[in-house]
């Protein structure tokens, strides 16, 4: 007889597949992109060894989403009935943080409100906060009261969980309120693969950074060794089409390279 271990994962996991499975659903637009990041790195390190309040590269990346998104709201927006979408006016970032619970690291959500508002530093602070968080077993979503409701959602059965996911995104205002309208994860930054990985996502629009890597790229017709993130984003067409989906990557992709922010 064959040998093996067998494993309970936590329940906050179930809250994963029931995402997973509504987000096949979703008609997101996949596209991959590869970001200098050479000038803004090396900022970032300066900032860092000159100043006592120290910022991360992904608060960064949080905060010129944020401010890049504000002008092209329209991807951060949910569809309300057929007809209509509902714009919000601030960018509420999800931000995957990983955390431990029983032993086992698990990831999280925690929502960066206002993000196009906010400070590198102060984004930099709310994730450093979030990742010392002692939280339970059963919770959701970092810093968000859970009401009772909720607290019952891992005994309820698959169809009536996935049954609420829909509901919830049926009602724009409670989604926002709840989860944001931009999804941001690092998964793809974890070892040094040289590619991209695409994420499943129920929000709106979805960004995956992935490995950093160091590649040579013609510069003033010159090859010079730089530092390229490649990154995956996922945009919903059901609420904005290719044409504003093209001048977004390409003014994001302005703004990292000139490192907006820092």
């Amino acid at each position: 007889m064959a040998n093996y271990k067998l494993k309970t994962f936590p329940k906050s996991r179930i809250a994963t597949i029931d995402i997973g499975e509504i987000g096949k659903r979703k008609h997101h637009v996949i596209g991959m992109f590869e970001l200098d990041v050479t000038s803004c790195r090396e900022t970032i390190k300066a900032h860092n060894r000159n100043e006592e309040e120290k910022i991360s590269f992904n608060a960064w990346m949080i905060s010129v989403i944020a401010c890049t998104l504000k002008q092209y709201d329209d991807a951060a927006s949910f569809l309300k009935g057929k007809k209509k979408r509902i714009v919000f006016d601030d960018i509420n970032v999800s931000v995957i943080v990983e955390k431990n619970i029983n032993g086992q690291k698990v990831p999280i959500p925690l929502i960066v409100e206002k993000a196009h508002e906010r400070s590198v530093a102060s984004i930099a602070r709310q994730i450093s906060d979030a990742k010392d968080e002692k939280i339970a077993e059963n919770d959701v979503v970092l810093y968000k009261k859970q009401k009772r409701m909720e607290k019952l959602y891992y005994s309820f059965p698959g169809f009536l969980r996935r049954y609420i996911w829909n509901y919830v995104l049926k009602h724009p205002k409670i989604a926002f309120q709840k989860m944001g309208n931009v999804a941001f994860t690092t998964v793809g930054m974890m070892g040094h693969v040289n590619g991209w990985f695409v994420p499943f996502s129920i929000h709106p629009v979805c960004f995956g950074l992935s490995t950093i890597t160091k590649k040579p790229v013609v510069i003033n017709d010159n090859i010079e060794i730089r530092e390229i993130l490649n990154m995956t984003v996922l945009l919903d067409h059901d609420v904005m089409d290719g044409a504003p989906m093209a001048r977004l990557i390409r003014d994001l992709t302005k703004n990292v390279e000139k490192g907006l922010n820092l």
